[in-house]
């Protein structure tokens, strides 16, 4: 499972990111969480909104730091 959490860095990003790194931690998943802050990136993944929250590339989250609790419910599924 690869996850990329995309944002240039503002708040809600780092802390989407570390909600992220959470809910893979406390469900033990074999997951790989990126960082992508890269403006260019994240526009050729099409999404125009940050952060958000990429799946195996499919979009999950956008526009708000989803809670911890949020993202294992997302993920467990």
């Amino acid at each position: 499972m690869i996850i990329k959490v995309l944002g240039e860095g503002c708040d809600k990003c780092r802390q989407l990111y570390e909600n992220t790194q959470a809910a893979v931690a406390q469900l033990g998943l074999d997951a790989q969480v990126e960082k992508v802050e890269d403006l260019m990136e994240i526009v050729k993944l099409g999404v125009m909104t940050a952060p958000s929250l990429l799946v195996d590339g499919k979009l999950v989250v956008s526009g708000h730091a989803a809670s911890t609790k949020s993202i294992v419910k997302l993920l467990g599924e």
